[in-house]
């Protein structure tokens, strides 16, 4: 038997697709389901898959940096990054590009044309309808606004409403993403391998250890904001009380930009 704590097996028992920690594990290097998911958003049967990751980091030397729920690459070089969001600030229009422009920065080799740079795709899997246009799925394209003629650099960005759940293979796509139970899934390839991680020991041992890494994680980030929080109050109160900026940052561990930022909202 696998020695999972009770209340670990029950919250991976109710685990979904949406759950980003659960669909990682699911679409991890696997190319064939990676491919079967993009085949379904994008109705394109002929989409073949030769490297799906998931959790990959994109560094950017000079800026922020991006971690991506699942990247897949074709063998023609086409990337795809498929997102899921389950706050509507996290599938945000400027999110969206910014996740663009890092996928062709890492698509083009020092010294190629820029012909050779692939089409790219980001997709949002997204909890609410974020566009609220009460679509199943939006394709975001550019065009020239003069003759609305389309403008064809290779860059894509689709939005997927997971509150639509019809009888179309979206829609019954849509309704997997959503199921706990693997027997209510409609197809058969994410009910098999949904099942793996919720029911076999291996797949629980597997997702129990990155369950109870993710909640370690998640709580040690909650006591560190309350011990900042418990910082920030504290040189509030310094500096309320008159206590130089000099005397602030040395006893409440803050830095002298974060101080100077409090002290100029106190004498707003």
């Amino acid at each position: 038997m696998v020695n999972l704590r009770a209340d670990t097996r029950e919250s991976i028992a109710k685990l979904t697709l949406m759950d980003d920690i659960f669909m990682n594990k699911v679409f991890e290097n696997d190319t064939e389901r990676t491919a079967l998911l993009l085949r379904i958003i994008l109705n394109n049967d002929k989409i073949k898959v030769i490297k799906a990751v998931t959790q990959q980091k994109l560094k950017n030397l000079s800026g922020h940096d991006l971690q991506l729920d699942i990247l897949a690459q074709e063998e023609n070089g086409r990337l795809f990054n498929v997102e899921v969001q389950n706050h509507s600030s996290g599938a945000a229009a400027r999110r969206a590009r910014y996740h663009l422009s890092l996928l062709d920065a890492h698509s083009l080799p020092k010294g190629e044309v820029y012909q050779k740079l692939p089409d790219n795709y980001v997709i949002f899997i997204t909890q609410y309808d974020v566009l609220k246009g009460g679509l199943p799925i939006y394709h975001i394209n550019r065009r020239i606004e003069e003759n609305n003629a389309a403008f064809a650099d290779g860059s894509h960005i689709i939005y997927v409403n997971n509150k639509i759940k019809d009888n179309t293979p979206l829609g019954r796509l849509m309704h997997d993403f959503n199921c706990s139970n693997p027997n209510d899934m409609y197809y058969p390839e994410l009910a098999e391998k949904a099942r793996y991680f919720k029911e076999t020991e291996k797949g629980l041992t597997n997702m129990g250890d990155v369950f109870e890494k993710f909640v370690a994680k998640r709580e040690k980030e909650a006591a560190e904001a309350t011990a900042r929080e418990k910082k920030i109050e504290f040189a509030k109160g310094l500096l309320a009380d008159g206590m130089s900026i000099e005397f602030t940052v040395r006893h409440s561990k803050l830095s002298e930009a974060e101080v100077r930022e409090l002290a100029s909202k106190l004498t707003a």
